[in-house]
């Protein structure tokens, strides 16, 4: 084994920030003296075999977000519950985005391992029960089930990351996750057309049960991490650090926000009662989260001297940006090359492989770049310019726009992407402890997931406020017509003599969607501009990160305890 696989476990990883818990630590020292003073990480093989693992439970995560769009008609036709198909997306994403922030702290407190084994599980049982479900009720919880432990796993594949390869090297790992969720958003629709067309769409969920078990076998049989000392204390103290006072109003609050998003303009006007009622009802409840969680900084989900510290902070309002724009784009120009170049909706999904081929490039690549010269700013700050670049020109598609511009334009967007998306990542395993890395991922992801959320909810607003005004002086469509006759089915409405006018109208509504997504690729700088310039080579000349409690240096610690 040489030098660079083993590493010494830094004493910062080994404490809590609170007094209270350091009092809760000394009370119980007999359960917290260290098993082992080294860490050493896995690999060769071993290595090998893990990160596969890892990854393609994440690859099911991510497929499963949208395998099931190009499912849907024939789940509903089955079920006939044509009245339950937004239950079917919302119910996966209220169940990940509210337990994002949760799991970060279980990760904390609670055996990394067994916690992501469970995460898996939960996954597993979420899709077996959506593959075997007999009515639309049944398939909702699956749908609950499978977002609950997506949103470990999500956590969980970074927490392992962190523990199993060195901080300098982990940039290429990052790099592969990105590339990861690239290839998902592609290959969701597109397997889940060809197992419902082929066979039948219960097998877009049977898939995930051997691959999972699989998985779950190699991490179970070559995880190994080192005994921490938050893991030893009583179950009761575990269960305190989970702050349930505070999950009372953060879980409701993000529920009734995502129901609004979800609601409004589709099933309910954005006037009715319900929809204003929401949206201030989660306001209320997340200002009563941030409340408690500065009333009760020692037990909080997400302590704000975490939220607060520079790189955290930014990196936060970078993912939120990349988060909406990256919603916008992925959800839209599919619908522009069904729209206006009259594409299907496979074909549209083949047709967005420039951006998403761009984006696994630029992933790995910037991924070895980084742990070659160990920044990882100049690459946030280069990929935010070009995708901003990027969004800019897909501004400009007309209906008259040639292959050629579409391809290239795609190309800036999704290597602007692959370039910038896993910086903020790197900066939280950078900036944080180790063992606090969790609470900051889930965090970003957090961010990430809401703001994906909000923003496909805008762009579908500003698409039907757009086309109603635009197609006013062409047709008198209403706005219910508008909802009713899908992307494609709105030409079936309009005149011949008027079509070439409709899909102008059509064309210059989504412009503006885009435009959004470019404003917000935009405004992600202000994020970049906040963050430190920090190296993941804390050997060669980078400040090490302060221990938490006691303000020293990683070193400092070190020192002090391996001095006799």
């Amino acid at each position: 084994m040489s030098l660079e696989n083993k590493e010494r476990v830094p004493q910062e990883d080994s404490n809590f920030s609170s007094a209270p818990m350091t009092r809760d630590l000394k009370a119980n020292e007999q359960h917290l003296k260290p098993v082992q003073s080294d860490h050493v990480y896995p690999s060769g093989l071993k290595l090998a075999l893990l990160m596969t693992s890892i990854f393609v439970g994440m690859f099911l995560v991510a497929l499963d977000k949208l395998i099931i769009s190009t499912a849907i008609p024939q789940i509903t036709n089955e079920f006939h519950a044509a009245n339950d198909i937004g239950w079917y997306g919302t119910a996966y994403l209220l169940a990940n985005c509210a337990s994002l922030l949760v799991f970060g702290k279980i990760y904390t407190v609670f055996s990394i391992k067994a916690t992501f084994l469970t995460a898996i599980v939960l996954f597993e049982v979420g899709s077996a029960i959506c593959g075997a479900a007999p009515n639309s009720i049944a398939f909702i919880i699956g749908r609950a089930v499978a977002g609950l432990g997506g949103s470990g796993v999500q956590s969980g594949v970074i927490v392992i990351i962190v523990f199993a390869v060195p901080l300098h090297k982990r940039p290429l790992y990052q790099g592969f996750f990105g590339a990861i969720f690239g290839i998902a958003s592609v290959l969701g629709p597109l397997v889940g057309g060809a197992f419902t067309t082929s066979v039948t769409w219960r097998w877009c969920f049977y898939i995930n049960l051997p691959l999972g078990g699989v998985v779950i076998v190699f991490v179970f049989f070559l995880l190994h991490i080192p005994d921490r000392p938050e893991t030893k204390i009583p179950l009761k103290d575990k269960l305190r650090q989970l702050n349930a006072l505070g999950l009372l109003p953060l879980i409701p609050g993000v529920v009734c926000l995502c129901l609004a998003l979800q609601w409004g303009g589709t099933t309910y006007t954005w006037g009715n009662g319900r929809i204003i009622a929401l949206p201030v009802l989660s306001f209320v409840l997340l200002i009563a989260f941030v409340l408690i969680q500065l009333w009760k900084p020692d037990e909080a989900t997400v302590p704000p001297r975490i939220f607060i510290q520079r790189s955290i902070a930014s990196g936060f309002w970078v993912s939120c940006c990349v988060g909406g724009h990256q919603a916008l784009f992925i959800y839209y120009l599919p619908v522009w090359f069904q729209a206006i170049d009259g594409n299907s909706a496979v074909e549209s999904g083949i047709h967005i492989l420039p951006m998403v081929l761009a984006l696994v490039l630029a992933s790995i690549l910037t991924g070895i770049l980084t742990a070659r010269i160990g920044y990882y700013m100049p690459f946030l700050i280069f990929g935010i310019c070009i995708t901003a670049v990027g969004a800019g020109l897909l501004t400009t598609l007309g209906i008259s726009t040639a292959v050629g511009q579409w391809v290239g334009y795609q190309i800036l967007y999704g290597y602007g992407m692959g370039s910038s998306v896993q910086a903020p990542n790197m900066a939280a395993q950078t900036v944080l402890p180790r063992n606090e890395v969790s609470i900051g991922i889930s965090v970003l992801f957090f961010g990430q997931t809401l703001f994906g959320a909000i923003f496909v909810s805008v762009g579908q607003n500003v698409l039907d406020n757009q086309l109603a005004k635009r197609l006013a002086g062409i047709s008198s469509i209403t706005s219910k017509q508008l909802q009713t006759a899908g992307i494609t089915g709105l030409f079936d409405l309009i005149s011949p003599e008027n079509h070439t006018a409709a899909l102008e109208a059509y064309n210059d509504s989504l412009r503006i969607c885009f435009q959004v997504g470019l404003i917000l690729a935009c405004l992600s700088i202000l994020g970049a501009a906040g963050m430190e310039w920090r190296s993941v080579k804390k050997n060669k000349g980078n400040p090490a990160p302060k221990d938490s409690e006691s303000g020293q240096t990683t070193k400092e610690v070190e020192s002090k305890e391996i001095a006799p």
